[in-house]
């Protein structure tokens, strides 16, 4: 039961990142949550990769947003279980290659609490 929940989490996050609704993105994390990206450590180096909480949150992907338009992440596919969600997409952008992506969702009493982006 609770898989299926992180499943449904993962789908939502799909649905609000491609429609960029930062509110509805941001309402699936904890207040504190932290979040690791490769992307954010070139763009940020002095995060070192990670931000914490969702002011950080906001801010990241709202430049992401500006920045790229047109970003759309396409699910290839997501396993849930019990306390997180392994989760495969292609990010894509107008005129850079397709990337290939992994992310781990980990998720507490329904909210995500952290999140880690690896690259292929």
């Amino acid at each position: 039961m609770v898989a299926q929940q992180n499943a449904q989490i993962a789908e939502r996050w799909f649905a609000a990142f491609n429609t960029k609704d930062l509110e509805g993105l941001l309402a699936l994390y904890d207040d504190n949550a932290v979040h690791y990206s490769p992307k954010l450590k070139i763009r940020q180096p002095e995060t070192n990769g990670q931000v914490t909480g969702k002011a950080a949150l906001r801010a990241w992907w709202q430049d992401a947003f500006l920045r790229f338009p047109m970003l759309q992440y396409l699910p290839t596919t997501y396993t849930p279980n019990d306390d997180r969600v392994f989760m495969e997409y292609i990010r894509k952008v107008t005129g850079e290659p397709d990337m290939l992506v992994a992310e781990v969702l980990e998720i507490q009493e329904g909210k995500i609490v952290a999140s880690r982006v690896y690259h292929g």
